[in-house]
């Protein structure tokens, strides 16, 4: 089928994460939301309708995709996938025929005929959904729209048992590491035969699935608890992992509860991650903790696109954009949202809950990073340890990000210095 992924309005609210990628890059479960997508609707072909800022980056990740190909998009008609949409198990039987797929008041999807997509573009595309779902039949899609990074975490787990469902169907009995310690139904444990597993490793089954992909390293003295997902050429090194998702070449130390690691982490040492969802290549130094439980039991607010969010839910812990470190033994507080870029210091207490990007918390102190060239530097090293390289694609977006935040960023720096003076009189 010929599909075209694209991306709404919907992508401010899902910022630092959407800051740095695609909606569709972004992970639950054992993959991408773009995996998913494709997966359900069978693809053949395959577009993304996307920012131009985010253009040629996917271009270079994406090789074999359609890029605001206008041209490609307009030639025939083609099934148009939300990139916020996670998808459900089950495919509809009809997506020949025009219509618009509805969860909720969104539009998940849309069979459209070339003629409709006419003056469809990542500017106009908000305008077309509306139109659309005007002149078109509506249908209930089924599965879920991503509003808000909390809502991946929330969905991680069932998108982990519905991996580990179809590894089944598909592949039938998963490698047996010898000596690995099981507690629960073993034919919920699927290992990569390339996978390696240290002696005294426990996996416990009881409420979920473990899915160990390739050239993944498990340390000895480490806990698995299900539904969990431990990715490509990622390392546990005597961890306690439950109801997460480790991405790509992580490293991972310490407790980790109901959390995606996007991939690139590094968090080697001791501290607690729960109910948070983690950018590519951020550090997480020895002794950092994310609260992710009020003391009174209430809900959770979380600052989205400058005003406050009741989430409804009792645990969410932090969002937090790509690239940022938080030094040695820092804290931070229940529904805490750190952007892209920054550069975290414990001062004794929490951590402000609202870090905007390219910003520094040194001294107590929340400030500006003016020095963008050595930002980007910093960061060129810190891919290029990893057998990573920067290119040019990813400056111009990084640069193109700094300009794009800067309004925020003086709005947040202007309202905590405006408080500390007024408790400083």
């Amino acid at each position: 089928m010929r599909v075209c992924v694209f991306e709404d309005a919907g992508v401010e609210t899902l910022e630092p994460l959407s800051l740095t990628r695609p909606v569709f890059d972004l992970w639950c479960g054992t993959s991408s939301l773009l995996t998913r997508q494709c997966r359900f609707a069978e693809a053949t072909e395959l577009g993304v309708l996307l920012r131009p800022s985010l253009a040629p980056l996917c271009k270079q990740t994406h090789p074999q995709v359609q890029v605001n190909n206008f041209a490609w998009l307009r030639a025939q008609g083609a099934l148009l996938i939300n990139g916020r949409w996670l998808p459900p198990l089950e495919r509809p039987g009809d997506l020949q025929t025009p219509h618009v797929g509805l969860v909720g008041d969104e539009v998940a999807y849309a069979v459209i005929s070339s003629e409709q997509m006419t003056y469809c573009s990542p500017n106009t595309i908000d305008d077309c959904l509306e139109t659309w779902k005007q002149r078109l039949p509506q249908r209930p899609a089924g599965g879920w729209m991503i509003d808000y990074p909390w809502d991946l975490i929330e969905c991680n787990a069932a998108m982990l048992r519905q991996d580990c469902a179809r590894s089944i169907a598909c592949e039938g009995r998963s490698h047996r590491p010898a000596g690995l310690g099981i507690v629960g139904p073993s034919d919920l444990l699927r290992v990569d035969p390339t996978a390696r597993i240290d002696p005294f490793v426990t996996v416990d089954t009881t409420q979920g699935p473990v899915i160990i992909d390739r050239d993944a390293v498990v340390h000895s003295f480490s806990r698995l608890e299900g539904p969990c997902y431990i990715g490509i050429g990622a390392q546990v090194r005597g961890a306690n992992i439950r109801s997460s998702s480790i991405g790509s070449v992580c490293r991972v130390g310490g407790e980790v509860e109901a959390s995606i690691l996007h991939g690139y982490v590094n968090k080697y040492h001791e501290g607690f991650v729960g109910h948070s969802y983690l950018g590519a290549w951020t550090n997480l130094a020895a002794g950092v903790q994310i609260s992710d439980l009020r003391h009174d039991y209430q809900s959770v607010r979380v600052g989205v696109a400058g005003r406050q969010v009741d989430t409804g839910l009792t645990k969410v812990g932090a969002i937090v954009g790509d690239f940022t470190q938080i030094g040695l033994n820092a804290s931070l507080n229940t529904g805490t949202v750190v952007g892209a870029f920054c550069s975290l210091l414990p001062a004794g207490g929490y951590l402000p809950r609202t870090v905007p990007s390219f910003c520094a918390y040194w001294n107590g102190m929340l400030i500006g990073q003016p020095n963008l060239p050595q930002l980007l530097a910093t960061a060129r090293t810190v891919m290029a340890r990893r057998g990573c390289e920067m290119t040019a694609a990813h400056s111009a977006l990084f640069r193109g990000i700094h300009d794009q935040t800067a309004a925020l960023r003086r709005q947040i720096l202007r309202q905590r210095e405006q408080r500390y003076l007024r408790l400083s009189a």
